[in-house]
């Protein structure tokens, strides 16, 4: 395994150096290198470090093109640079030698990482992300938070980080006491709950009645609602019957929200489900903490933080309240309380929330308050990464006709219809048997889902459009799949002799060197994404491949090519680096890639 540093790095590196060789006192200067459109990149810090020098512009440019020449060339001798062109107040246009684009294809090909490094200092990230709910069905609303979490752990992983997965389910409170009641009082219902053979989607249907059933019960009958309350005190005092009960819901629960995970082609594993009950232990211990050290007071007989900056439309200030004047504890106290676990136990130096946007306030505050109690310091980093509203195509939140929140299995099921229409059209066409057809079609459904999702920028709202989502033209992920599935075509027809293999001696065509240059840019993107906690930056980099790759494709023969068997040996190495990088990126977005489409 060995890392490949980028063209990009590479000129970043000698452009920084010229500079320093024209400017002795810019030693380290940003020459601010970006690609460019009439050139394959652009040095645009000539400009600012000559209005600070108080020179003229372009005689400075001038004098860093004749530095670099003389720079330290790569291993091979050879230096990456074709050419450099002063143009307008100073720009640096820089065109790559064919030669070095080949050189780097070829070395990413040779690498099992694509070149991609590790991570230089990789830490423990925690993700909490994917938190549905004991009891209750999933929706549309859980897609987003599954999703990105699922795309954000893989792409922190293969950078080497360290992560730690938290799901962070919803099953402790005063619901779960008054399910646990209803149950009691309605044991018929309880006796078909517990049918261990109909565990999954329609056990959960069952269980999501019943708690609504319970619920309309808690809102109408005051007398239940006391012996409901009384059982969620039983709960959090360990009363076996009540705690049996419970286990049985949750237990449930998770074999439900594992079969819909699995359609989703997410995996959560039961040792990273830690709920609000985990935290349940330290609840008090938390409270004792804030109102010893001062960081909450108590107010109107709760126990609240207050902060200078956050105030209602009344101008009274708003508290986050971290145990509630009858005693009970509110979110706060358990999501301070996994802060404790996460940087105390876990040792964690980041901390993740993939949790909708509308919950911003609550971890501004959340965080403000633990870093008061000096639960987070200067050297763990904790980010809520908000994101927004999956809408129907007249704008609203996605619901239902009957204005219901549309579930989450009932859409996957509906995306898989509709991709395995698409796919059999086409398949039929190069002779797909029925197997794959059904199989690409859950490969494509699903891919669709999620590329719409993670191709949109996290704060955005989007609108969920099946027919757009599964087209084989425009910015989707059945686009993607199908560049990749080109590549294979290519491989298949290819003859015994027909080999990728680099051949630096010879000249690219302009969709070559375009495709060559993107490919070396990978590694570059994922370290950005890495950083930004942005998958939507990788789905358009793999989109922009996949239109290079269509556009080398049409111009660029790769088995009948001109130049001979050389320049068929030299295309097929841009294929096998395309397929493979593809095929990586959707990986790491939780996609996957059909061979034939």
């Amino acid at each position: 395994m060995a890392s490949v540093a980028s063209l990009s790095a590479s000129l970043q590196q000698r452009v920084s150096a010229a500079l320093a060789a024209a400017v002795p006192s810019a030693a380290g200067a940003d020459p601010l290198l970006r690609r460019s459109d009439r050139a394959d990149f652009q040095a645009n810090g000539v400009l600012g470090l000559a209005k600070r020098q108080k020179t003229n512009p372009q005689a400075l440019a001038a004098q860093v093109v004749e530095a670099l020449p003389g720079l330290a060339a790569e291993q091979s001798g050879d230096d990456p640079i074709a050419a450099v062109e002063v143009s307008g107040p100073g720009f640096l246009n820089i065109t790559v030698a064919d030669a070095a684009i080949t050189r780097n294809v070829a070395a990413r090909a040779a690498d099992e990482r694509l070149g991609v490094p590790l991570k230089a200092h990789p830490g423990i990230t925690v993700v909490d992300y994917a938190q549905p709910n004991v009891a209750k069905e999933m929706h549309v609303g859980h897609l987003r938070s599954s999703v990105i979490g699922d795309a954000i752990v893989k792409i922190l992983e293969f950078g080497g980080e360290q992560v730690v997965r938290r799901h962070h389910i919803g099953d402790w409170g005063t619901q779960f006491g008054m399910l646990v009641q209803y149950l009691i009082e309605h044991p018929h219902e309880l006796d078909h709950t517990a049918d261990e053979a109909d565990a999954g989607e329609a056990s959960m249907s069952r269980l999501d009645r019943l708690y609504k059933a319970s619920g309309a019960l808690f809102k109408s009958d005051e007398a239940f609602k006391e012996r409901a309350r009384r059982r969620v005190v039983d709960l959090q005092a360990g009363d076996p019957e009540t705690v049996a009960l419970w286990q049985r819901f949750v237990d449930e629960s998770k074999i439900y929200f594992d079969s819909v995970y699995s359609k989703l082609d997410i995996q959560i594993r039961d040792e990273d489900i830690v709920g609000e009950s985990g935290y349940n232990h330290m609840l008090a211990e938390t409270c004792e903490l804030l109102e010893k050290s001062g960081v909450a007071v108590e107010s109107d007989g709760a126990l609240c933080v207050f902060f200078d900056d956050i105030k209602g439309k009344d101008g009274e200030p708003v508290p986050l309240i971290v145990r509630k004047s009858d005693g009970g504890f509110g979110y706060a106290a358990t999501d301070l309380s996994a802060i404790r676990n996460r940087t105390g136990e876990l040792h964690a130096d980041t901390l993740l929330y993939v949790v909708d946007v509308r919950q911003s306030l609550h971890f501004k505050m959340v965080f403000e308050a633990a870093r008061r109690a000096g639960w987070l310091t200067d050297a763990v980093s904790a980010r809520h990464l908000p994101f927004g509203t999956l809408l129907g195509k007249d704008g609203k939140p996605f619901k239902t006709r009957a204005g219901e929140s549309v579930k989450l299995e009932a859409l996957l099921d509906e995306a898989v219809q509709r991709a395995t229409a698409v796919v059999r059209d086409k398949g039929e066409k190069i002779g797909l048997s029925e197997e794959e057809i059904l199989t690409n079609g859950v490969q494509v459904g699903v891919g669709a889902v999620k590329y719409a999702d993670l191709s949109t920028s996290l704060g955005r709202d989007y609108v969920f459009d099946l027919d757009r989502m599964v087209s084989l033209n425009g910015d989707t992920s059945v686009y993607i799949q199908y560049a990749f599935a080109r590549t294979q075509s290519i491989f298949r027809k290819a003859a015994g002799d027909q080999q990728p293999a680099a051949h630096p001696e010879l000249p690219l065509e302009q969709a070559e060197r375009a495709l060559g240059l993107h490919l070396d840019a990978f590694g570059d993107t994922l370290a950005e994404v890495a950083e930004v906690y942005e998958p939507h930056r990788l789905a358009a980099y793999l989109y922009q491949l996949a239109s290079l790759f269509t556009t080398f494709y049409e111009q660029c023969p790769v088995l009948t090519a001109d130049g001979g068997p050389a320049q068929v040996e030299n295309r097929l190495l841009l294929c096998e680096l395309t397929a493979r990088t593809l095929r990586q990126g959707l990986a790491l977005l939780g996609i996957r890639t059909p061979d034939r489409l």
